[in-house]
Protein backbone atom coordinates (compact mmCIF):
# COMPACT_ATOMS: atom_id res chain seq x y z
CA UNK A 1 0.00 0.00 0.00
CA UNK A 2 1.52 3.36 -0.81
CA UNK A 3 2.00 6.14 1.86
CA UNK A 4 2.29 9.76 1.71
CA UNK A 5 5.59 9.57 3.67
CA UNK A 6 7.49 7.36 1.19
CA UNK A 7 8.72 8.42 -2.05
CA UNK A 8 5.89 6.65 -4.76
CA UNK A 9 5.43 7.98 -8.33
CA UNK A 10 3.45 4.90 -9.82
CA UNK A 11 0.23 6.26 -8.52
CA UNK A 12 -2.49 7.69 -10.79
CA UNK A 13 -2.49 10.87 -11.37
CA UNK A 14 -5.61 13.38 -11.26
CA UNK A 15 -4.56 16.78 -10.15
CA UNK A 16 -6.88 19.18 -8.17
CA UNK A 17 -7.20 22.27 -6.55
CA UNK A 18 -7.64 23.57 -3.33
CA UNK A 19 -9.03 26.66 -2.35
CA UNK A 20 -7.57 28.28 1.10
CA UNK A 21 -8.24 31.60 2.83
CA UNK A 22 -5.76 32.42 4.86
CA UNK A 23 -6.16 35.94 6.66
CA UNK A 24 -8.08 37.47 4.05
CA UNK A 25 -5.68 36.16 1.41
CA UNK A 26 -7.04 33.27 -1.22
CA UNK A 27 -4.51 30.74 -1.86
CA UNK A 28 -4.66 27.81 -4.24
CA UNK A 29 -2.76 24.25 -3.93
CA UNK A 30 -2.59 22.00 -6.58
CA UNK A 31 -3.22 18.90 -4.72
CA UNK A 32 -3.19 14.90 -5.87
CA UNK A 33 -3.21 11.33 -4.79
CA UNK A 34 -0.49 10.03 -2.66
CA UNK A 35 -0.24 12.90 -0.37
CA UNK A 36 -1.21 13.83 2.86
CA UNK A 37 -5.05 15.43 3.18
CA UNK A 38 -4.97 15.39 -0.40
CA UNK A 39 -8.41 16.99 -0.08
CA UNK A 40 -9.05 19.60 1.95
CA UNK A 41 -6.34 21.38 4.26
CA UNK A 42 -6.06 19.67 7.49
CA UNK A 43 -6.91 20.68 11.04
CA UNK A 44 -3.34 20.33 12.51
CA UNK A 45 -2.13 22.24 9.89
CA UNK A 46 -5.09 25.09 10.38
CA UNK A 47 -4.33 24.63 14.17
CA UNK A 48 -0.68 25.61 13.16
CA UNK A 49 -1.04 28.55 10.65
CA UNK A 50 -3.44 30.11 13.42
CA UNK A 51 -1.42 31.26 15.56
CA UNK A 52 1.82 31.95 13.52
CA UNK A 53 3.27 34.82 14.11
CA UNK A 54 5.74 36.35 12.36
CA UNK A 55 8.47 39.44 13.47
CA UNK A 56 10.32 40.80 10.58
CA UNK A 57 13.51 39.63 12.16
CA UNK A 58 12.77 36.88 11.01
CA UNK A 59 14.09 35.95 7.41
CA UNK A 60 14.48 32.04 6.82
CA UNK A 61 11.98 29.41 7.25
CA UNK A 62 12.17 25.73 6.69
CA UNK A 63 8.99 23.52 6.50
CA UNK A 64 9.88 20.07 6.96
CA UNK A 65 7.76 17.42 5.63
CA UNK A 66 6.06 19.76 3.66
CA UNK A 67 3.40 17.64 1.30
CA UNK A 68 1.88 19.81 -0.96
CA UNK A 69 3.56 22.79 0.37
CA UNK A 70 0.42 23.63 2.96
CA UNK A 71 2.65 25.90 5.76
CA UNK A 72 5.21 27.04 3.85
CA UNK A 73 3.45 28.92 1.10
CA UNK A 74 0.56 29.75 3.12
CA UNK A 75 3.39 31.78 5.32
CA UNK A 76 5.11 33.06 2.42
CA UNK A 77 2.06 35.00 1.22
CA UNK A 78 1.84 36.40 4.98
CA UNK A 79 5.08 37.16 5.57
CA UNK A 80 6.72 38.08 2.09
CA UNK A 81 9.79 38.83 3.45
CA UNK A 82 10.45 35.33 4.14
CA UNK A 83 12.51 33.08 2.12
CA UNK A 84 10.79 29.73 2.56
CA UNK A 85 12.33 26.11 1.88
CA UNK A 86 10.48 23.15 2.07
CA UNK A 87 11.06 19.93 1.94
CA UNK A 88 9.26 16.14 1.23
CA UNK A 89 10.71 13.07 0.84
CA UNK A 90 7.57 12.40 -1.38
CA UNK A 91 8.88 13.53 -4.67
CA UNK A 92 4.72 13.71 -5.63
CA UNK A 93 4.21 15.65 -2.79
CA UNK A 94 7.09 18.21 -4.23
CA UNK A 95 5.93 18.56 -7.49
CA UNK A 96 2.77 19.61 -6.48
CA UNK A 97 4.95 22.58 -3.83
CA UNK A 98 6.12 23.30 -6.89
CA UNK A 99 3.29 23.47 -9.10
CA UNK A 100 1.53 25.76 -6.34
CA UNK A 101 4.68 28.24 -5.95
CA UNK A 102 3.83 28.79 -9.56
CA UNK A 103 0.35 29.09 -9.77
CA UNK A 104 0.28 31.33 -6.72
CA UNK A 105 2.71 33.41 -7.92
CA UNK A 106 5.80 33.34 -5.13
CA UNK A 107 9.12 34.64 -5.08
CA UNK A 108 12.18 33.16 -2.64
CA UNK A 109 10.45 29.78 -2.24
CA UNK A 110 11.58 26.36 -3.35
CA UNK A 111 10.36 23.21 -2.55
CA UNK A 112 13.06 20.06 -2.79
CA UNK A 113 13.01 16.33 -2.14
CA UNK A 114 15.22 15.80 1.24
CA UNK A 115 14.50 13.01 3.96
CA UNK A 116 14.61 14.94 6.87
CA UNK A 117 17.40 17.20 7.09
CA UNK A 118 19.69 15.14 4.56
CA UNK A 119 20.02 17.74 1.43
CA UNK A 120 19.24 20.74 3.79
CA UNK A 121 21.93 23.76 3.49
CA UNK A 122 22.51 26.49 5.70
CA UNK A 123 20.94 27.52 9.00
CA UNK A 124 16.93 28.58 9.76
CA UNK A 125 14.94 31.36 11.81
CA UNK A 126 12.32 29.33 12.25
CA UNK A 127 11.79 25.32 11.12
CA UNK A 128 8.06 24.41 11.00
CA UNK A 129 6.55 20.98 11.10
CA UNK A 130 2.98 18.86 11.13
CA UNK A 131 5.34 15.82 11.10
CA UNK A 132 4.69 12.60 9.34
CA UNK A 133 3.55 10.71 12.31
CA UNK A 134 2.52 7.51 10.25
CA UNK A 135 6.17 6.99 9.43
CA UNK A 136 6.89 6.42 12.98
CA UNK A 137 8.26 7.72 16.10
CA UNK A 138 12.06 7.29 14.78
CA UNK A 139 11.19 10.38 12.18
CA UNK A 140 9.44 12.62 13.95
CA UNK A 141 12.20 12.40 16.92
CA UNK A 142 14.84 13.02 13.44
CA UNK A 143 12.50 16.15 12.56
CA UNK A 144 12.56 17.12 16.47
CA UNK A 145 16.73 16.77 16.96
CA UNK A 146 17.94 17.43 13.66
CA UNK A 147 16.88 20.98 14.53
CA UNK A 148 19.20 22.19 16.64
CA UNK A 149 21.47 21.69 13.87
CA UNK A 150 19.85 24.07 11.63
CA UNK A 151 18.19 27.12 13.71
CA UNK A 152 19.98 30.37 14.63
CA UNK A 153 20.30 31.65 17.90
CA UNK A 154 16.52 32.74 18.66
CA UNK A 155 15.36 30.19 16.20
CA UNK A 156 11.94 28.69 16.55
CA UNK A 157 11.09 24.86 16.19
CA UNK A 158 7.32 24.98 16.00
CA UNK A 159 5.22 21.89 15.44
CA UNK A 160 1.78 20.57 15.84
CA UNK A 161 0.85 16.92 16.86
CA UNK A 162 -1.76 15.04 18.53
CA UNK A 163 -1.86 14.08 22.08
CA UNK A 164 -3.09 10.56 21.25
CA UNK A 165 -0.78 10.45 18.68
CA UNK A 166 2.31 11.69 20.62
CA UNK A 167 2.32 15.62 21.61
CA UNK A 168 3.79 14.83 25.42
CA UNK A 169 6.59 12.47 24.25
CA UNK A 170 7.37 15.19 21.82
CA UNK A 171 7.11 17.47 24.17
CA UNK A 172 9.80 15.74 26.14
CA UNK A 173 12.14 15.59 23.41
CA UNK A 174 11.52 18.95 22.47
CA UNK A 175 12.77 19.83 26.31
CA UNK A 176 15.67 17.49 26.69
CA UNK A 177 16.69 18.92 22.99
CA UNK A 178 16.34 22.53 23.36
CA UNK A 179 15.61 23.10 26.86
CA UNK A 180 12.85 24.61 26.92
CA UNK A 181 9.37 23.42 25.10
CA UNK A 182 5.75 25.81 25.44
CA UNK A 183 2.75 24.52 24.56
CA UNK A 184 1.17 27.82 22.30
CA UNK A 185 -2.18 26.47 21.56
CA UNK A 186 -4.75 23.27 22.60
CA UNK A 187 -7.25 22.63 20.11
CA UNK A 188 -9.24 19.26 19.85
CA UNK A 189 -6.55 17.24 20.64
CA UNK A 190 -4.36 19.20 18.94
CA UNK A 191 -1.11 20.57 20.68
CA UNK A 192 1.47 23.39 18.90
CA UNK A 193 4.42 22.94 20.47
CA UNK A 194 7.20 25.42 20.57
CA UNK A 195 11.08 25.67 21.11
CA UNK A 196 13.46 28.16 21.55
CA UNK A 197 17.07 28.14 20.51
CA UNK A 198 19.27 29.65 23.16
Amino acid sequence: MAHYYTNNIDLKSEETHIHFQYRSHDIVFVSDYGVFSKDKIDYGTRTLLDVMDISDQKKRLLDVGCGYGTIGIALKKIYPYLEVEMVDVNERAIHLANESIKYNNLQDIVAYKSCVYENVKGSFDIIVSNPPIRAGKKVVFEILEGAYHFLNKSGELIIVIQKKQGAPSAKKKMEEVFGNCEIIKRDKGYFVLKSVMK
